[in-house]
């Protein structure tokens, strides 16, 4: 057979090389040599900090610097109770750093777990190493679905096909020769060969370009976004606020030095919202933690939050809904070919493909003692997912060159053949099948499928995952849509579907409009695709997102890598190939697609609790900045000192948030998180604000004399205590027993803080007389009445 070069878009076709021993690759002495000179691929782990930028990250913090200097000042001017509020933020941070150490162990011992171990030549053995065991000049065997991990220069190439559209955005796969450049981050689609590590370590082209981005980070995250938004709000709001009040309370209001010093602090600390950004990175790290005993690794912190935003899952369905391996079931002989003589051909295509799939490996278990594994290829033709099919060439008794093919029998065939009906049969029986074909054309002819004679039906059987049914209830309970886009046959696809309890139409890709927007369009009614190529499930899942669809995409093939790459969330299974896991945000370790309602749970669980405590924390900095005008306004004094507000904190929001952002929560998270909270937050800090000056007005009006500030204040405390909890009440809703237990106690504990004497002491509250403190209520009863009013109202008139 004449072999030539692949251009033009020819499939290409490359001798196989009579059996030699090939480079034997670096000795032992070689791989230490180099490893003393620091030659070797030392990229940092991904997905991980050292302890040292995780208390850096916790500790040195904007607010963290103004609460420090306020805690230092208030140790020095005032009793150690109104220092509370530094050692919280203390043991605040502490757990913050202890958390995140927590997930970063986890994350790097999943990291181990599920890192890739490509195959060096080395003394003339191939061996397995870790990425970073690479050295160079190390001589790197590679196969479908392999990630070329450092730089090289190609020794060996049989077929070798290297998609490079994740550096370069070209979608079609590169023939690769001896002598030619491979890079780093580009992976193979088909054929095998081997190259010679020319750069490792950060010198690669790949490490240079992701060593940032791939740290352990939580820069796309809307969530995180959106808090520092609002941070900054804060801090405009902050600014103007807080120096009128060292204005007010230490110049213009001629008290004690001390005791002024101690309300202006009082006043700032509250209006800094820190517990949200270290609730924030807690919530995070536990998801991260209770995922990783799950055995799910998640590569990038965001996909925790973009999971649980997800409206649409692209599933593959070979190693998602079934599993990776299959069975031979039957075989039929088409035309009155001889069953052995099929069987020595299949024998032969599975000895000549030495990294064989799923289907062929299948073949090559059901006839492993066939003499046909004695033939050796003239030529090869090797699988890819865009051409559907296999082949190779074999020289016959006669010494005349023989070439067969292997794939699709929709492909291979015209639509008239008769072999297709029972194709379509078996099929809707949802078992695979594949056609034997006599090819009729050269294998490296322009187009090798036409012609082709019929000989043989390979019925295969796949098994289901016998939790897929499950998980895809889960979805359809969550209001989460699910799309099977299979490489495989229209018909078999959706009878496995329609197995799993997925209905709709199967549509066979080849027939979907070109158009993006009649794309959108066609993807949107249907639920099932089959004879998908890689580029149009990339298409699909970009057609998805035009619609506004949040898409997650799971794949354990290398045809999955483009569309598992333009997805919002890529989660590949731990048995898939290295490309599919080096580009998803996710990887579930223990191959198990009944994790992923687990990783989607934990997901909402995190952005959804965020979501619903941020108004806690955050209507405390709107009364806070509220109360510090109205006292600059009214040339009085603050109301609180920080004793008291460092107990309504721990009561109304420390205690109740972190309970509350570790509950249970089902909700799908939505958009647009800075509108959600502020549209709650503000007009409900403005009432607390209000009716908390409002009391403190007329308990001015109705104390005098000696201790009057006291008893001021402590019927403020009362009014600003009864609003929070209400706020409370209605963040914790819909209720359960152990959010009314929560509510409960936080109101049980104030009362004993207002009942018992040394604490009454200890935060300077006690009740004086009948009539304020009844007045007192009365306003925190009308103001509640009135939040639940606005917060409705805002609800129907400016809805997210």
């Amino acid at each position: 057979m004449t072999n030539v070069d692949a251009g033009a878009g020819l499939d290409p076709v490359h001798p196989v090389a009579p059996p030699t021993t090939g480079p034997a690759g670096l000795t032992r002495a070689q791989v230490a040599e180099r490893v003393a000179r620091g030659e070797v691929n030392d990229v940092p782990v991904r997905s991980s900090r050292s302890l040292g930028e995780i208390v850096r990250a916790n500790v040195f913090t904007r607010f963290n610097a103004i609460i420090g200097v306020l805690w230092v000042v208030t140790l020095f001017v005032a009793p150690i109770q109104d220092s509370l509020f530094g050692f919280v933020i203390l043991a605040n941070t502490g757990i913050g750093i202890v958390q995140e150490w927590r997930a970063k162990k986890t994350l790097d011992s999943l990291a181990v777990i599920g890192e890739a171990r490509p195959a060096v030549r080395r003394d003339g053995r191939s061996v397995q190493v870790p990425t970073s065991g690479i050295v160079l000049g190390d001589l790197v065997e590679i196969g479908p679905g392999d990630k070329i991990v450092v730089d090289g220069v190609c020794a060996e190439a049989d077929g070798l096909e290297v998609d490079e559209s994740l550096l370069t955005g070209e979608a079609d796969p590169v023939v690769k020769h001896p002598g030619e450049q491979v890079m780093s981050g580009s992976f193979v689609v088909a054929g095998g060969g081997a190259f010679q590590a020319t750069k490792v370590g950060r010198e690669a082209y790949a490490a240079q370009l992701a060593e940032e981005a791939s740290r352990f980070t939580l820069v796309h995250s809307e969530l995180r976004s959106g808090i520092s938004t609002i941070l900054k709000y804060v801090t405009w709001m902050m600014v103007p606020a807080a120096l009128g009040l060292i204005v007010t309370q230490l110049v213009a209001r001629s008290n004690d030095f001390r005791g002024s010093v101690a309300r202006t602090i009082a006043g700032i600390i509250p209006m800094v919202p820190e517990g949200l950004v270290l609730l924030t990175s807690v919530a995070f790290a536990i998801g991260v933690i209770r995922l990783g005993r799950k055995q799910c690794l998640v590569q990038e912190l965001p996909a925790i939050e973009g999971l649980a935003r997800v409206d649409t899952v692209c599933l593959d369905k070979t190693g998602t809904l079934t599993e990776a391996g299959m069975d031979v079931t039957g075989l039929k002989p088409l035309n009155g070919a001889d069953e052995g003589r099929v069987r020595e051909v299949l024998a032969a295509l599975g000895a000549s493909d030495p990294r064989p799939n799923a289907s062929l490996q299948a073949i090559i278990d059901a006839y492993p003692d066939g003499h046909g594994q004695d033939r050796r290829p003239v030529s090869t033709l090797p699988f890819s997912s865009a051409r559907k099919y296999s082949g190779a060439a074999f020289e016959e008794d006669d010494g005349k060159v023989a070439g067969w093919l292997l794939g699709a029998p929709d492909v291979l065939l015209a639509p008239d053949d008769p072999a297709l009906a029972e194709t379509g049969r078996l099929n809707e029986q949802g078992l695979r099948v594949l056609l034997l074909a006599r090819a009729a054309r050269d294998l490296d002819g322009p187009d090798p499928a036409r012609g082709a004679r019929p000989v043989a039906l390979v019925v295969l059987e796949q098994r289901l995952r016998p939790d897929a049914a499950e998980t895809l209830r889960y979805f359809a309970d969550q209001d989460v849509q699910a799309k099977v886009i299979s490489g495989d046959n229209a018909v078999s696809v959706g009878a496995v579907a329609h197995k799993l309890g997925l209905t709709g139409k199967a549509v066979d890709a080849r027939r979907l409009p070109a158009d993006p927007a009649d794309l959108a369009k066609a993807v949107d009614r249907a639920t099932v695709f089959g004879r998908v190529t890689p580029q149009q499930k990339r298409e699909m899942v970009g057609a998805l997102q035009s619609e506004g669809r949040t898409v997650a995409m799971t794949g354990d093939g290398v045809n999955d890598v483009l569309a598992l790459k333009d997805a919002d969330i890529g989660v590949s299974m731990g048995s898939g190939s290295e490309a599919t896991r080096a580009v998803a945000q996710i990887v579930l370790l223990n191959n198990s697609f009944a994790t992923l309602p687990s990783v989607v749970a934990e997901g909402r669980r995190v952005i959804g609790n965020i979501t619903r405590v941020a108004t806690l924390f955050l209507v405390k900095t709107v009364y806070s900045v509220l109360l510090a005008l109205l006292v600059v306004c009214w040339q009085v004094e603050y109301p609180f000192l920080p004793r008291h507000l460092t107990l309504l904190s721990t009561l109304t929001i420390g205690v109740p948030a972190f309970f509350l952002a570790l509950a249970p929560n089902k909700e799908r998270a939505r958009p647009h998180f800075v509108r959600r909270v502020m549209r709650y937050s503000v007009p409900g800090g403005l009432l607390a604000g209000v009716a908390t000056f409002v009391t403190y007005l007329l308990a001015r009006h109705h104390y005098t004399g000696a201790g009057a500030l006291s008893a001021e204040t402590s019927a403020a405390t009362l009014t600003l205590f009864l609003i929070s909890m209400w706020v409370l009440a209605i963040i914790a809703r819909p209720y359960t027993w152990w959010r009314l237990a929560l509510v409960a106690a936080m109101g049980v504990a104030f009362l004993f803080v207002l009942t018992v004497p040394w604490l009454q002491d200890f935060f300077a509250l006690r009740l004086v007389g009948n009539v304020m403190p009844w007045t007192a209520v009365g306003v925190a009863v009308v103001a509640a009445a009135a939040l639940e009013l606005v917060w409705r109202w805002v609800g129907r008139r400016f809805p997210v």
